[in-house]
Formats: structure tokens, C-alpha cells, sequence
């Protein structure tokens, strides 16, 4: 069956070809078309189910007139055909209005640039669907005619944020006013469980970097049985208040922000357990030391146990306490300790039928899974190998088949590039030894039934737009649900023909590990011609950039068409590659990462094709951090950068992020000085531009100004171009368009012959 999904892949572009055969060239690609509907990339989803009966597969997807604005779709098994669900733009033609706390939330998230329907969740029955809209909670009940299903059930003042339904599915619960409250669904009556919230309080809510830098977006965990809710309690009383400017084209606004940065001191978290009815509190015993992170929370099936992940401020220890909801009391099942630190993940799964649970621990150098009992005594070892059992940004299992005693998840062990679809045994005798299901070279995203008979893949490669398929669990296709086929209709058809297909290869670094590069060459490439480069740099932990997935709607693809050569290199420090890859940065940051970006730009520079005084590098966040570095401290070999919401000291971000790899500011002074990029400031030779949003409240703008200043004092000339009002992620929104546009005019004024 996997014929069916290839004929997508690769005869679509010979059907494109034939299609655009009369014309003399493609169609001209520009800037604004990248960020106009419909997306170039096809009709992509998000936010991807299967209902809990397992009747139908939903998601969110953007309108073929708004791409950005996202309505709710199913695709129903039985019928095999999909339909909007929810139309997001007919339930709320006017603009959304959020709070300010919603709208810090889908900052950290990442969605601040969408519309619409971004989140929802089922009913157990799998026959009702909750949502969220413009601060208003809808019920869908699938059961009903469409124009009868939609039903709002927050009647109260206040916008609710964060709603779920409870996993009984008898009530909804979401956090308004930074207070917990549930809505009763059968009585149609609503409460509130924490009434304390307010000013440095929040109940419910998950902290500033639990969002931005642990991947935790709640502050509430719902019982299995409807009868209690564990609910995080942040005080932020300890960190000091800071006046943050946000800089917007007709005003300037002052907000007192209480932003933890690194080495001062973080929130003050506690957890209770709050029962529904009574509304009576228990307060879980977190252990005597205070300075700690809540990184997860999760349920045992008993409804009676918590199991809470405790890391320390250092974050080179990480506990797994299973605590008793009734007394508070809780214990130390397993402990994970690092060297240099823990990786947070989202992997923890509880069997049903017995008591075990599955764990992910990189304590062999790779991410690996582990079946341990209730008592916190290892079983055996489910994975093993010089590679990842890989979770991707959500988690690594995707589904646990207890009868026939097999555990689904998604690897790197085919090659980083990729992600595959594997399942092994839970009763394995050889963790080395698993089963390979999906088959096409790619990323593969998988989600599967509760009871892992069947999945949905959202496969991507290099050559293939996202699409969306459904197989049985051995991987037979039963049904393109989103074929995404490149033919002639396909969006990105007119400008398929001049699209650079990348080159993936390997470089060897220092210390002798692979460093994984992807090339993109210019339009109309001539090998015989000498081209200017652009080095396409994040260099960051936690992210990897060279994948085989599509990047056929890319700025990349501006610029190649441009006449550039695009090279993007995953130097050591990037995730999804173990210990010993990751591990080197810690201590000092713009180290390792620089000498790698540099011996990717030297053997670039050493390409026939390639003019190495004609080299620049780009990046954002931390690729704007790097290129500040590379500018700095490679100046002979970089002509031109440009440099978006750059980190200039790293005193003044954030706690976790930064103490993960650098410690505190008085443990490691040294580090610190040596990481920032001001003392490398006076070696700057080639022409920089730095970019920055004026109301940034990750990288703040004062990384920015403090830079500005340093490279005046040292009378250096460069480039600025300030965006008011914008955040952190503006080139994922409008002001994109702007920002693109600058960064291409300014290589083009100096790196072109």
C-alpha cells in the first residue's frame, strides 16, 4: 500500500512540469506571496486528533481566503470524507478580543500570528468537542445538526483561557482572572475553586518560563475520575518587578513586568489537589527545598497518586515523586542526574492493566525508554542505541497496546534527518532491536488510537508538502485523509519549477562528530559560476534545522532565486543528537556552536561554486545571537550579517533558559562574560544589521540598545530597523513581510558583486 502514498510524492511533480510546460518559466515568487493565502505549502493542519471512540480524525486547518485564520474539520472513518466542523469566521465574524494574560499565552505557544480556532478537546465519549473563541468557551456536540451543535457555555464576566473537558466528561474546567473555575455541564452552572488569585497570584496557571523555556503551557491537571484537580499555585512575590517598555507607533506603553532573570530569584510554586465538590485543598508535599521547578504533573489511573517531576534549580537532577492526594504525603520513585543538565520530556506513560509505567532518560547518552514498576524498580530497558526515541515537541509514545504488550513511538535511529515510526515488544529481551513501520524517507508526526489498531501520519519530506494519511497499526494505508498532491491545482504550482531542492550532507567537527549541513544552490545554478552565500544560522539548544522535510514556501527560496546559496549546518549543541553532542556548550555558550558555523562557512567558501569573500549569515533569537558571534569573532570570514532579536547578554534573559547551560551568574562569572557577544564587539569588520521588535518580552529590547551602544562607543558603523509594537516572533506575522524584505536588500547591497 505504501504505492498509493508515493504516487503522491513523486509523479505529482512530473504532472506539475507538464502542466507549466507552455509557459517559459515559472511564476515570480515574492516576499508578500509567502504570507498570502493560500499557504504555498497546501492545506496543512494543525492541532491533529483521533476521537476517543475512534469514529474520526479532526484538526485545525486555515481558510483557503485567510490562511491564518483556522477553523475547526473532521474527517469521518466511516464516510471517508472531510468537512468543516466549526467555521471559526461564522461563530465570530467580528476580531477577537483576549486578555493580556491570553495573549502573553499564545506569544509563548507561538500562535500570536493566528486567528481563530487554536486549541479544543473532546468529551471521552468522543461525541462533543470544546473550544475556545474571541475568550468565549463553545460546546460542539457532533451528535446534533451543525446548525444546532454550537453552544456557548461560559455565560460569566472575565475572557476564560486554558479550558478543558474533564476526562469523565462531566465538567469543563479554565482559568479566568488567574483563579481556577469549573462549568458543570448537565447542571449548567459554574464555580470557582481558588479564589485567591490575583496581582503576583495565579492559580492554575502555568509560570513565564514553565511556558516559554519547559514546554508546560497549564497549571491544572484534571483527575481521571472527574473528583479532583491538581492546580499549581505561583506566587511571584520574589521576583523583582522591572518597568518593560513597549515601544508602538503612536504610544509608548510601561508595564511592570516581573521577569526572572538569571541568577535572581524565580516564583514560589506549590501544588494542591482540590476536590470539585467540596472544594476542599490538599497540599502536596514538594519536598523542604523552595527553589525548585515544577516541570510535569501527571495521574496515576488510581485517581488517588500524583506523579509530579521535580528539578532542581540547577537543573542537573530530576525527581519523580509519586504523592497520595488524601494526606499530601509523597516519595521518591526514581531519580535522573546529568553532569551537565536534565532534558525535560514529556514521556510518561502508566500502563493500565498492570503496575508499570514507561520513562525517558538519556542516561546512556541517548534518549531511550525504560519500563519501571510502581516501585520505582527498573524492569528492563525497552530501547537502546546510538540514537533518539524522539518526541519532538510533544511525546515520544504514541500508543501502548497491552494485549499484545507492544509500545508505538517515533525514532531517529533510520538517521537525524528523519523521523520514523517504530514499535517494540514491552517484554523485549533486546533493546537494540525494533520494527520499522513507516517507510518513506521524511519526518513522520503520528498520532494513534487509544486502543493503537490504527494511526494518522503527517508525513513531510524535501519533496512532498505536508499530507495526511490513515494506516492500519502495521502501517498498511487505509485512506489519504489530506493528500496534499503536487499537481497542477497545487498552490505552490506555478512557482514549483524554480524551487531549490536542498542537499543534506555531513561535515565532521573537532571531536569527531557529524555535523549535518543542508545546501540549497540559486536559481539556474551554473557550477562554473562563483556565487555569494548566505549561512542560515540558529546554532541553538533545543532546535534542529537540518531535516528532510519541505521548504518549498521558505524565505530560502527568495533568496535562491535571488542568485544565492543558502547553507544551513546543526552545529554541536543542537537537539536530538544525545549527551556528547549537546553537552559541549554548557558552561560557555557562542564556543563550540561559532567553530563549528565557521568550519561549515570555510568548506562552503572551498566549494567552486561558492565565493568566499562573498559569505554572509542570518538568524533570529538565538541565530541572531550567532550571528552577532560570527560577525565578531570570524571577521574575515563573513562579509555581511544580519542579526534579528539577538541575545547580547545573557544576564539578562531568563532563569531556566539561560542556568540550564551557563549556571548562575555567581557560579560562573566567567562563563558568562565570555559568552555574551559585547567584549568580541570591537573586532566587528563587515556590515551588520540588527533587527528588533519594541515591545519583545523574551529577548527584550534592551538587548538590542545595550549593543547599540557598545558598538557606538567603539565607533563602529552598522544598521538598525526597529518594529513598534512587535514581539519576539514578528517574522511569523505581518511585519514579516518587512523584515524579509530588509534582510534581502541589505545582503543584496553587499554581498553582490
Amino acid at each position: 500500500m505504501a504505492d498509493a502514498r508515493n504516487s503522491g510524492r513523486y509523479l505529482a511533480p512530473a504532472l506539475v512540469a507538464c502542466a507549466v510546460a507552455g509557459a517559459s518559466h515559472a511564476a515570480e515568487l515574492t516576499i508578500d506571496r509567502l504570507f498570502d493565502a493560500p499557504a504555498l505549502a497546501g492545506p496543512t493542519v494543525v492541532g491533529l486528533k483521533i476521537s476517543p471512540d475512534g469514529s474520526r480524525v479532526t484538526y485545525l486547518q486555515g481558510k483557503p481566503e485567510d490562511k491564518d485564520r483556522l477553523d475547526l474539520w473532521e474527517y469521518n472513518i466511516r464516510e471517508g470524507r472531510a468537512r468543516v466542523l466549526v467555521d471559526s469566521k461564522a461563530l465570530l465574524p467580528a476580531a477577537e478580543k483576549l486578555s493580556d494574560e491570553e495573549l502573553s499565552r499564545r506569544e509563548r505557544q507561538r500562535t500570536a500570528g493566528l486567528s481563530g480556532i487554536l486549541e479544543y478537546s473532546f468529551a471521552p465519549s468522543g461525541r462533543a468537542l470544546l473550544f475556545p473563541l474571541g475568550g468565549n468557551l463553545y460546546y460542539c456536540d457532533l451528535a446534533k445538526p451543525a446548525k444546532d451543535a454550537v453552544v456557548e457555555i461560559n455565560h460569566s464576566n472575565g475572557v476564560a483561557s486554558d479550558a478543558m473537558i474533564s476526562p469523565a466528561g462531566g465538567y469543563v474546567a479554565f482559568v479566568r482572572d488567574q483563579n481556577l473555575h469549573i462549568f458543570d455541564i448537565a447542571k449548567r452552572q459554574g464555580k470557582a475553586l481558588t479564589t485567591d488569585g490575583g496581582g503576583p497570584i495565579k492559580n492554575g496557571m502555568a509560570e513565564f518560563v514553565a511556558q516559554e523555556e519547559m514546554d508546560r503551557t497549564t497549571g491544572y491537571w484534571w483527575a481521571p475520575d472527574d473528583r479532583h484537580i491538581a492546580f499549581a499555585r505561583i506566587d511571584e512575590t520574589p521576583v523583582k518587578v522591572t518597568e518593560r517598555f513597549e515601544i508602538a507607533a503612536d504610544n509608548v506603553a510601561t508595564f511592570a513586568q516581573r521577569y526572572p532573570a538569571a541568577g535572581g530569584p524565580n516564583v514560589l510554586v506549590r501544588l494542591g489537589v482540590t476536590d470539585v465538590q467540596s472544594g476542599a485543598v490538599t497540599w502536596i508535599d514538594l519536598g523542604s527545598e523552595t527553589d525548585i521547578y515544577l516541570a510535569r504533573v501527571n495521574w496515576l489511573p488510581d485517581g488517588k497518586t500524583l506523579a509530579i517531576q521535580r528539578e532542581s534549580r540547577d537543573q542537573r537532577r530530576l525527581d519523580l515523586l509519586f504523592a497520595d492526594i488524601e494526606t499530601g504525603r509523597s516519595r521518591v520513585v526514581l531519580t535522573e542526574t546529568s553532569k551537565s543538565w536534565i532534558e525535560l520530556r514529556n514521556e510518561l506513560s502508566f500502563l493500565t492493566q498492570s503496575r508499570e509505567f514507561i520513562w525517558a532518560s538519556s542516561r546512556d547518552g541517548f534518549e531511550h525508554l525504560y519500563l519501571y514498576d510502581y516501585e520505582g524498580h527498573l524492569l528492563r530497558q525497552l530501547t537502546g542505541g546510538a540514537w533518539n526515541v524522539d518526541d519532538f515537541r510533544t511525546r515520544a509514545i504514541k500508543g501502548i497496546d497491552e494485549k499484545n504488550r507492544l509500545v508505538y513511538f517515533t525514532a531517529t535511529q533510520k538517521s537525524p534527518t528523519e523521523r520514523q515510526f517504530y514499535s517494540t515488544s514491552l517484554d523485549t529481551r533486546d533493546p537494540q532491536k525494533i520494527d520499522r513501520i513507516s517507510q518513506d524517507d521524511g519526518l513522520h508526526s503520528i498520532t494513534m488510537s487509544l486502543d493503537a489498531s490504527f494511526y494518522v501520519d503527517n508525513f513531510t519530506s524535501s519533496t512532498q508538502p505536508p499530507q495526511v494519511s490513515l494506516h492500519a497499526a502495521d502501517g498498511t494505508l487505509v485512506a489519504q485523509v489530506l493528500q496534499n498532491a503536487l499537481n497542477a491545482q497545487h498552490p505552490d504550482a506555478p512557482y514549483l519549477a524554480d524551487n531549490a531542492v536542498p542537499e543534506i550532507g555531513a561535515l565532521i567537527a573537532a571531536d569527531g562528530q557529524t555535523l549535518y549541513y543542508r545546501l540549497f544552490k540559486p536559481l539556474h545554478f551554473d557550477p562554473n559560476k562563483r556565487y555569494p552565500a548566505i549561512v542560515d544560522v540558529y546554532g541553538g539548544p533545543g532546535v534542529q534545522r537540518v531535516l528532510d522535510n519541505w521548504t518549498g514556501s521558505s524565505f530560502t527560496q527568495i533568496l535562491t532565486r535571488a542568485g544565492y546559496v543558502v547553507f544551513q549546518l546543526d552545529n554541536r549543541g543542537s537537539a536530538f543528537r544525545g549527551t556528547a553532542f549537546q553537552a559541549p556548550i554548557h558552561d560557555k555558550l557562542g564556543d563550540v556552536e561559532v567553530a563549528d558555523q565557521v568550519q561549515g562557512a570555510r568548506w562552503l567558501g572551498s566549494q567552486g561554486f561558492v565565493d568566499p569573500s562573498r559569505i554572509g549569515v542570518w538568524g533570529w533569537s538565538y541565530g541572531g545571537y550567532m550571528t552577532l558571534m560570527l560577525m565578531f569573532k570570524a571577521p574575515d570570514v563573513f562579509r555581511a550579517g544580519a542579526a534579528g532579536a539577538p541575545v547580547t547578554d545573557w544576564g539578562l534573559y531568563d532563569t531556566h533558559y539561560t542556568e540550564r547551560y551557563l549556571d548562575r551568574p555567581q557560579d560562573n562569572a566567567a562563563g558568562y562574560a565570555a559568552s555574551s557577544v559585547l567584549p568580541y564587539a570591537k573586532d566587528l569588520k563587515g556590515k551588520l544589521l540588527v533587527m528588533h521588535g519594541m515591545a519583545d518580552d523574551n529577548v527584550l529590547f534592551l538587548h538590542s540598545t545595550k549593543l547599540f551602544r557598545k558598538l557606538q562607543d567603539l565607533g563602529k558603523p552598522f544598521d538598525v530597523m526597529v518594529y513598534p509594537g512587535a514581539k519576539h516572533g514578528l517574522t511569523r506575522q505581518q511585519d514579516g513581510r518587512h523584515a524579509y524584505a530588509t534582510i534581502k536588500r541589505f545582503f543584496d547591497e553587499n554581498l553582490r558583486p
